[in-house]
């Protein structure tokens, strides 16, 4: 398991409908409660950055660690997620934007306009950081406006695909079949389909523990997933913010 990180970080939950941000210890505490923010749309790489540079710069911190919610590989932007959609969940993606988005070096630029050293990942993983015990395999399912997910094996994560995009069931995403619209909409379909998706990426991961994470992780029952054979464990919404602290650790 890497060592914790010294000093306070900044760390910041971009999020499809809020983002988050909060200073953390190197234990991974929060020092305060979060302060919250709507996301911009329509959120272009540009747009992205400037915002959260002048969020950064108020707060003066030299290290910053950021969630993204979409595929993000080696300081780049692989897949945007909803942040391609123009004006959110409920819109549709416009193509100009997410090719804007494809290949966005986002982790340099953001470096660059606020002047700190800044680490983006996946915002799955960064909740995999807060939240993993270090044995075994355990996937992290973050459970917000869309659908993340992540993989730590005996406490070191591994890169797997972000399937908040991909197509789950009836011509609709992952992100659109747990994304907060549906759930609000029809909460017995999103548990019941909730139910086949994990089962399936139980058996895809040989996971051992599953971690549910997000905002609606308070609206999960671990007795839904008693069939599994996997130890259940459900977070709070901040788990993505005490992830910071061990991806400074992380060589």
């Amino acid at each position: 398991m890497p060592r914790l990180a010294t000093g306070r970080i900044l760390a910041v939950d971009v999020g499809a409908t809020t983002i988050k941000l909060c200073e953390v210890r190197g234990d991974g505490t929060l020092v305060d409660a979060p302060d919250q923010r709507r996301t911009p749309y329509p959120c272009a790489p540009g747009r992205l950055v400037d915002f959260l540079a002048a969020e950064i710069r108020a707060r003066q911190r030299n290290l910053v660690a950021v969630g993204f919610p979409g595929d993000f590989r080696d300081g780049c932007v692989i897949e945007p997620g909803n942040l391609s959609r123009s004006g959110g969940i409920t819109t549709d993606v416009d193509a100009a934007l997410h090719d804007e988005w494809l290949n966005f070096p986002l982790e340099e630029s953001l470096g660059r306009a606020s002047g700190c050293e800044v680490r983006v990942v996946n915002d799955a993983t960064l909740a995999a950081l807060g939240c993993y015990e270090g044995v075994g395999r355990e996937l992290v399912l973050t459970l917000g406006t869309g659908l993340g997910i992540a993989l730590v094996v005996d406490g070191v994560p591994e890169r797997i695909r972000d399937v908040g995009s991909e197509v789950f069931v009836d011509a609709r995403t992952y992100d659109q079949v747990f994304g907060e619209p549906a759930r609000a909409a029809d909460p017995d379909r999103w548990a019941t389909q909730l139910c086949v998706a994990v089962h399936g990426f139980v058996a895809e991961f040989a996971a051992t523990t599953v971690h549910f994470g997000g905002g609606n992780a308070r609206r999960v029952d671990a007795a839904w997933f008693h069939f599994l054979g996997a130890h259940v464990v459900l977070h709070d919404n901040d788990a993505s913010l005490r992830g910071a602290a061990r991806l400074f650790a992380l060589q």
